[in-house]
């Protein structure tokens, strides 16, 4: 299922970061995962979060660059080998993964993964018909 993803463009400077995650706090916003990607002068931070659209609303009122993308949530065992089964099953169909990025459910032994991939469509079709479990925006937010 497509789910939706915050991404934040940041400068790179002490506290920034900071700043962001205490602005979502304030707002009761709960940040279910999160990567950073940065250079010597800005970062890009993609946020899975409880509440979506009030993130966006609120990082954009505070006058921050921020775009809501799709990206993919497998569901896969937390145990080696784990990700290079789903891995393995994207390379054989030919799908080029762009991104993506982790965190452990609680409440399971699965660990899920934050896929962006170069065709979205197909790496749903492909997910699907080879089993891999995949979650939506309100799973996510439940967790």
């Amino acid at each position: 299922m497509i789910v939706k993803q915050i991404s934040i463009f940041l400068e790179n400077r002490r506290g920034r970061l900071a700043e962001v995650t205490q602005l979502l706090g304030d707002h009761k916003i709960n940040i279910r995962a999160i990567s950073l990607a940065d250079t010597s002068d800005f970062g890009i931070v993609r946020l899975i979060v409880n509440d979506t659209e009030k993130a966006y609303t609120v990082l954009k009122s505070a006058g921050l660059t921020v775009n809501k993308n799709d990206v993919i949530a497998v569901e896969i065992p937390d145990e080696p080998g784990g990700l290079a089964t789903v891995l393995n099953v994207l390379k054989a169909a030919g799908l080029n993964v762009e991104y993506l990025y982790g965190f452990l459910e609680k409440k399971t032994d699965k660990a899920i993964i934050i896929f962006r991939f170069d065709d979205m469509n197909e790496a749903l079709r492909v997910l699907r018909e080879s089993g891999i479990s995949t979650i939506s925006d309100q799973e996510l937010s439940n967790l």
